[in-house]
């Protein structure tokens, strides 16, 4: 079986969009010092909601019991608000995997599962960016990462989340430096 062609596509339209409210956003637990200090003297650049933060979380931590990099696709929204663009992560796909301690990619055979997630869907997203766990060796891009951020993800909303779930850290890139963003909660989540 050969993967799926992409036949045609549309990017959703940039709207304008207030942020979130700063009262229904936090750092995130997992940021690790050196995040938190861009995250304390820049405005956001991406706002991760809560159960797509959760979902990457727990994913990483499946792949912890066997120590093996775990990715998936970052879908949501792109907003505009006084000339400043900024990312809404809304939810996260993924699909089978090949992977191992040192790292991971999508199998050839589960992009139909990929594709499947996504048409399931229930909101009009775009891909916005990435995530992927580096288990027990620190947040950072590797080479590998490098290229496929520069490669794929290479749109200057595109974002990539690395998560280290043995250390508890989290950083967040956008491009190949680390980038401003906040955890959100929307009015029917409860933000602990």
């Amino acid at each position: 079986m050969s993967p799926p062609r992409v036949l045609s596509c549309t990017e959703p339209p940039v709207r304008e969009r207030a942020p979130p409210e700063e009262n229904r956003t936090s750092t995130h637990p997992w940021c690790t010092a050196k995040n938190l200090e861009v995250c304390e003297r820049n405005r956001p650049s991406t706002y991760i909601y809560k159960i797509a933060d959760e979902k990457i979380r727990n994913h990483a931590q499946q792949g912890l019991s066997s120590s093996h990099e775990v990715m998936g696709l970052m879908v949501g929204g792109l907003f505009r608000w006084q000339d400043r663009e900024y990312t809404l992560v809304r939810d996260v796909v993924t699909t089978d995997l090949d992977s191992d301690m040192l790292g991971v990619r999508f199998r050839a055979d589960g992009f139909a599962g990929l594709i499947d997630s996504l048409d399931d869907l229930d909101f009009n997203y775009r891909i916005v960016g990435w995530y992927h766990s580096h288990p027990g060796i620190g947040c950072f891009l590797s080479h590998i990462d490098h290229s496929t951020q520069s490669g794929i993800f290479n749109q200057s909303h595109h974002s990539a989340l690395v998560v280290d779930p043995k250390n508890k850290e989290l950083e967040v890139y956008s491009g190949t430096e680390l980038t401003s963003f906040r955890i959100y909660w929307d009015r029917f989540q409860d933000p602990c």
